[in-house]
């Protein structure tokens, strides 16, 4: 297809997106849930799982093949540009006042998921259209654990902000350890590719690069960063030279993440977190999040859908392999967390809320199985089970957190930027 008629495609795309999106995320929050939910389950309908079902031939004319590569570029510009406007909400001193929670929280939403992998993929690994071929039992235990073990860490982000807790300890606190399991989830991933592909130097790089860069944005960058948040009026629109330099550091530290394996989403939120807090942020918010959320990050919900399946889940081979991944994944991440909290001295209300938060896979698990998907670890059977995985237990999130909580969903309207 000629260059030029990619970007043809693109904008027509775009509109049949966001209007799609648009749509079923108003629909979703007249039931109670946030606008994303409706976005992620609006991608899936875009696939062939309804629209292609229904129209194939205008389903695929539409979203020819040659065009997905431009189509999942800008999805990974919205999600790396989402997460790192989630960062400059993140709040350092109260992750210091919950850190031993924090920590057991996570270590607890890691082993668990991961021990009931180490038990259900001896027999998953034996059901055809699960895993490949060539994909060895050791490789298809730790993917199918670090699937479940992921957190929808954007979700929990957009869910927290929706619900007033950003910056308090217990939206930190959920946040943290969600940082913290998709961190390790994602170094266990870059340890499944190697092994796949052989080239296990890959693995040792993702992992002590990604380390070093949490590291140096901590103790180094963040200090480097004040100059940027000097001599701004909370009156006026950033200067172009900052927001110049905000949006190259970006792209920077979104390219290292890419480049050594891990991903560009934890490059953008070390970034926004280790921005100084203040005018700064709140502005590069203001002047950024509108755009993102309401333009970009519907790509990559689309991207993914495109890739969905969701008739395959109800051959019957694959009905019961979908029930146990479902109910080892919602026990494994929800009830572990809950306890692990409880464990530490949460009251029982945020150690459930952190469950409910926790549990939600949304953005994130659609972002490693269309990894395992391209790297040809996993099938579509199983690419499937896990996309309606990450459907449901978002779906669960706000409603469970809302019941723990005791607060009535919102319906008021919100300004774009935050729905």
């Amino acid at each position: 297809m000629p260059t030029a008629q990619l970007s043809v495609y693109f904008f027509l795309q775009a509109a049949f997106i966001l209007l799609a999106c648009r749509v079923v995320g108003r629909l979703a929050q007249r039931l109670g849930q946030p606008q994303v939910v409706g976005e992620m389950i609006a991608g899936v309908m875009l696939g062939p799982s309804l629209f292609g079902l229904l129209f194939p031939q205008l389903q695929q004319a539409l979203f020819p093949k040659p065009t997905l590569g431009v189509l999942y570029v800008a999805g990974q510009l919205g999600v790396g540009m989402y997460m790192f406007l989630v960062g400059t909400e993140f709040r350092a001193d109260h992750f210091r006042e919950r850190a031993r929670s924090a920590v057991s929280v996570s270590m607890a939403g890691i082993l668990v998921p991961f021990g009931l992998a180490f038990a259900l993929t001896p027999w998953l690994h034996s059901v055809p259209g699960l895993f490949a071929e060539k994909a060895r039992l050791f490789e298809a235990t730790l993917f199918l654990g670090a699937a479940i073990a992921i957190t929808a860490f954007p979700m929990l982000a957009r869910i927290i902000h929706e619900r007033g807790l950003s910056g308090t300890s217990l939206g930190t606190l959920a946040l943290t350890a969600g940082a913290f399991d998709d961190a390790a989830a994602w170094c266990i991933l870059a340890v499944v590719l190697a092994s796949f592909s052989g080239a296990w130097g890959g693995a040792w790089i993702a992992i002590a690069g990604g380390a070093g860069y949490a590291l140096f944005m901590v103790f180094v960058g963040s200090r480097w960063l004040r100059r940027l948040g000097r001599n701004l009026s909370a009156d006026q629109p950033l200067p172009t030279p900052v927001l110049g330099a905000v949006l190259i550091l970006f792209c920077l530290g979104a390219w290292a993440m890419d480049a050594i394996g891990i991903h560009a989403v934890f490059g953008g939120f070390l970034l926004g977190a280790s921005l100084p807090k203040g005018v700064l942020t709140q502005k590069l918010r203001e002047q950024l999040q509108p755009f993102v959320v309401l333009f970009f990050l519907p790509m990559f919900f689309t991207y993914s859908g495109l890739n969905t399946r969701l008739d395959m889940v109800m051959q019957p081979a694959l009905l019961l392999a979908a029930i146990a991944i479902l109910l080892a994944s919602f026990a494994g991440k929800g009830i572990a967390c809950w306890g692990a909290a409880r464990l530490t001295g949460e009251s029982n209300r945020d150690a459930m809320a952190i469950g409910a938060l926790m549990n939600a896979r949304g953005l994130m698990e659609l972002i490693i199985i269309n990894i395992g998907l391209q790297a040809g670890v996993i099938e579509p059977g199983l690419f499937a089970i896990l996309v309606l995985m990450a459907i449901l237990s978002t779906l669960m999130a706000t409603p469970l957190f809302n019941w723990v909580t005791r607060e009535r969903p919102s319906r008021v309207n919100r300004p774009a930027a935050i729905q």
